[in-house]
């Protein structure tokens, strides 16, 4: 039990002892008032000593945040045993080791009444305890997940921008590459090659700091693209461009079809007996990139940045996937064609918001439970003993203990979610019987 522990329950044991002196002592004396604060004591440490224990087993064995229904049965079920056993052991020494009444009747009588009224209010300020502990964890798991989010998507976003940024050298120096080559076959056609290769650089300047670019804007400049290919390699590739117009205005990665279109050549020769042909064309809200395989021996082993680049910004942009196909004919890949521009890359920063008002949500339920369940523990004991006081003859106080009892279990339940598992159980029995019928 740590110091703020103690100092409250010593400011308790004042407050409950001299309450007691006050208001139900007939002989005011230093005595009596020493003894009502010993007794007070008493119950005061053994009590909250007791609960505070439970708690701290509890809370090591069962996080209120992942285990939030076992911890949550469990507390109720500890906290009723072991108040129980508290309150009888405490009222046990104050009415027969200290008072020095007759111990057959500890369970009638006064003493009986004494006993459901101080079980009542030892299961109160538990029920307080067991909030506060609960409203904590949440908190502090809310703050943790808030930061953990804030990390990801930082991160995120440092791994996409090094995505987008291998796409300027990578392009170039490919280009570079085919105006070398092409300085030796062909210098008029080099010469052409630099003047269209100044145009489609500068797009690549323009489109590469963007997340998505319409699948229109990636036709026009693959197929710009792909006349600098056929300047150098004349007859030996072909291109075949099918893309239904009702995809134009979605949405696709930039420069991936420049990308895939330059991992075709890469990876396959092309002459003009055996010419590459290259089809690009739309389909079930994706858009292919296929061509024939015809694939070359690789003097060295490729970097891999082209296809691997798309398939990593893909992923941190949508969950839907980009598919690679091979087979002994033919090369084809499929990138998903997105109908909405994204406005923020598809992490679990995005969830950061929707966490947190679960969260509260949660922690707001739970306090209107505790304190329906207060207001029963403080509710109940008082018609108790107005019952008992003044109409003994007809206990009517059974009527409103049960009926708020059992809308108190009821809230229980909703709050949380015991019946939830049961539920989904049903649910997906009554699935598959429709299902089977359908």
């Amino acid at each position: 039990m740590n110091r703020k522990s103690l100092i409250t329950i010593s400011w308790i044991t004042f407050f409950v002892g001299t309450s007691i002196f006050v208001f139900f002592m007939r002989e005011k004396t230093i005595q009596n008032y020493f003894i009502n604060i010993l007794i007070a004591g008493m119950y005061s440490f053994t009590i909250a000593g007791g609960n505070g224990v439970m708690n701290d087993y509890l809370n090591k064995k069962y996080s209120w945040v992942d285990d939030t229904k076992i911890r949550t049965v469990l507390g109720i079920i500890s906290t009723l045993l072991v108040n129980v056993l508290l309150v009888f052991f405490c009222n046990y020494i104050n009415f027969i080791l200290i008072q020095g009444n007759d111990s057959s009747k500890f369970f009638t009588g006064s003493m009986g009444i004494s006993n459901w009224i101080t079980i009542n209010v030892a299961l109160l300020i538990s029920a307080i305890l067991h909030a506060k502990g609960f409203i904590d964890a949440w908190k502090s798991s809310t703050k943790q997940e808030v930061v953990q989010q804030k990390l990801i998507a930082k991160s995120a976003n440092a791994q996409f921008e090094s995505l987008k940024n291998q796409l300027d050298p990578h392009f170039l120096f490919n280009s570079l590459n085919v105006l070398s080559s092409l300085i030796d076959e062909n210098p008029v056609q080099a010469q052409r090659f630099t003047a269209s290769m100044s145009k489609i650089y500068r797009y690549v300047l323009e489109q590469k700091d963007k997340e998505l670019v319409t699948v229109e804007e990636e036709l026009n400049f693959a197929k710009t693209y792909c006349d600098l290919l056929e300047t150098r390699f004349e007859d030996s590739v072909s291109f075949d461009f099918k893309v239904n117009e009702k995809d134009l205005k979605s949405y696709v990665v930039p420069l991936s079809l420049q990308l895939l279109l330059e991992n075709c050549i890469k990876h396959n020769f092309a002459t003009s007996a055996k010419p590459l042909h290259i089809k690009i064309y739309s389909e079930n809200g994706n858009l292919f990139i296929e061509n024939n395989l015809q694939q070359r021996e690789q003097v060295k082993e490729s970097a891999g940045i082209g296809l691997s680049n798309i398939v990593q910004r893909y992923s941190l942009l949508t969950k839907q996937n980009v598919f690679i196909e091979k087979s002994a004919t033919f090369f084809k890949v499929k990138i998903p064609i997105l109908n909405q521009k994204l406005t923020a890359m598809n992490t679990p920063v995005s969830n950061e918001s929707m966490a947190y008002e679960r969260a509260s949500r949660r922690v707001k339920d739970l306090k209107g439970f505790y304190s329906n369940l207060i207001s029963y523990c403080l509710v109940i004991p008082f018609l108790i003993f107005i019952n008992l006081r003044f109409s003994s003859a007809y206990y009517w106080f059974w009527w409103p203990m049960l009926g708020w009892g059992v809308g108190l279990i009821l809230n229980a339940i909703k709050v949380f979610g015991i019946s939830s598992n049961w539920e989904e159980k049903q649910i997906q029995k009554i699935l598959e019987r429709e299902k089977y019928k359908n």
